[in-house]
């Protein structure tokens, strides 16, 4: 009999593993894939072409190098990024929270913006009424008694359906699949790559999102050097994920392009599947941008309150009330400004230029015995990568403040 229930025990545990390893996983895929995804990759497309597929494939390298080693030296610690980062350098933490919540907030008023987009292109309702109803069910989800598991089966419901949608309407538009890995290898103009790279790699794990799934990890309890493996699988399975949705939805915004039609500037991604599908492509476009939308304002949410819940008892304690706060205050500041196309680019390519500092860090820390332990050692070649992309994003995002600076003057 106590045999029998120690099997149970371990299986109800194996499934609660898998189930906190899959959401993890999830949720930095659909924290990368928000409505500020979707405007990057139509409006480098429209401009670049092909060319463009370069740029993916470099920042989808960038992403890995930098997930799996925050993943992995988050997961070993057992501590929070501000956490690390303080014991680091005392007062490191609180600089590096700020930004990350202040890059969270930026981008969290495009997230509800977005889902509020998504469900006019469904329903055809004000674009302002469906923000609020996206901050409602987000907020409805994190105060129920039952949150956690809500969120866990919506981030994993919303990734799937995603890409199954993108899947379909990328077969659907018949991209030169040939040419973008011609360009691949042989890109073009390489100066022009500069700014959309950076902006890719800041909307994949520039600022909260680098820390979305390590975070969640830690909460989960999936923490120590027995979990290094499950760790850095997890960190590759998401990359691999947010990758290949990069890529389905760049090939359906080349499909369209490629054909000579121009997108809206207004709102390019809408545009893209309005012409090659016609209203049925507006709708499937509405559910992946209300999809991306909200479990982006639930990643946004969650991640940068977790790297303010360690600073004092009080905002560990009411964790989902500072969630909610955050959640109302984006949409409060979407319903009276906005969700301009430009300060979407802009918040990506800033939020890229983050990673250097926060890395660097978890760089550091992988390498000190006081955080990660006296048994653990961190992979050379993890380290080197590491520093590789540290620098090279570093590099990059010096090198795009100037196409900022036209960006922003233009």
């Amino acid at each position: 009999m106590n045999n029998d229930n120690m099997v149970l025990q371990t299986d109800v545990e194996k499934k609660a593993l898998r189930n906190n390893l899959i959401t993890s996983i999830f949720l930095m895929i659909t924290s990368a894939l928000g409505p500020g995804f979707l405007t990057q990759t139509a409006n480098f497309t429209e401009q670049l072409g092909a060319n463009f597929a370069f740029a993916i494939v470099l920042s989808i390298v960038i992403s890995f190098a930098a997930q799996v080693n925050v993943w992995r030296v988050l997961s070993v610690s057992g501590m929070y990024a501000q956490d690390l980062s303080n014991k680091v350098l005392p007062g490191l933490g609180y600089v590096v929270s700020f930004f990350i919540v202040l890059g969270g907030l930026a981008f969290n008023i495009g997230n509800v913006g977005g889902a509020g987009l998504g469900l006019n292109a469904i329903f055809g309702i004000d674009y302002t009424i469906g923000a609020v109803i996206t901050g409602i069910i987000a907020i409805v989800i994190f105060i129920s008694k039952t949150g956690k598991t809500i969120v866990d089966k919506f981030i994993q419901v919303l990734g799937i359906l995603m890409l199954i949608l993108a899947l379909y309407v990328a077969v659907v538009t018949k991209p030169p699949v040939g040419e973008t890995f011609q360009r691949i290898i042989m890109p073009e103009n390489i100066e022009s790559l500069i700014l959309p790279i950076i902006t890719l790699v800041g909307g994949t794990v520039g600022g909260y999102i680098s820390f979305s799934g390590g975070h969640r990890l830690i909460d989960s309890g999936i923490t120590g050097i027995g979990n290094v493996k499950n760790a850095s699988n997890s960190a590759t399975f998401a990359i691999l994920g947010s990758g290949i949705m990069r890529f389905l939805l760049f090939w359906v915004f080349l499909g369209v392009v490629s054909t000579g039609v121009g997108l809206d500037p207004s709102n390019p991604a809408a545009s893209a599947f309005e012409i090659a599908l016609g209203r049925p492509g507006e709708i499937i476009f509405g559910i992946i941008l209300f999809s991306a939308g909200i479990s982006s304002v639930i990643g946004a949410a969650y991640t940068s309150a977790s790297f303010l819940k360690t600073f004092h008892p009080v905002l560990e304690k009411y964790n989902n009330l500072v969630i909610v706060a955050f959640i109302v205050f984006s949409t409060i500041v979407y319903a009276f400004i906005g969700q301009p196309v430009m300060l979407l680019i802009i918040a990506g390519s800033l939020n890229g230029l983050i990673l250097p500092l926060t890395l660097g860090t978890i760089l550091i820390g992988a390498n000190r015995k006081d955080i990660v332990g006296a048994d653990y050692k961190h992979p050379v070649w993890l380290t080197v990568i590491g520093v590789i992309a540290a620098l090279l994003t570093l590099y990059l995002g010096i090198q795009s403040l100037s196409g900022i600076s036209a960006l922003w003057q233009g």
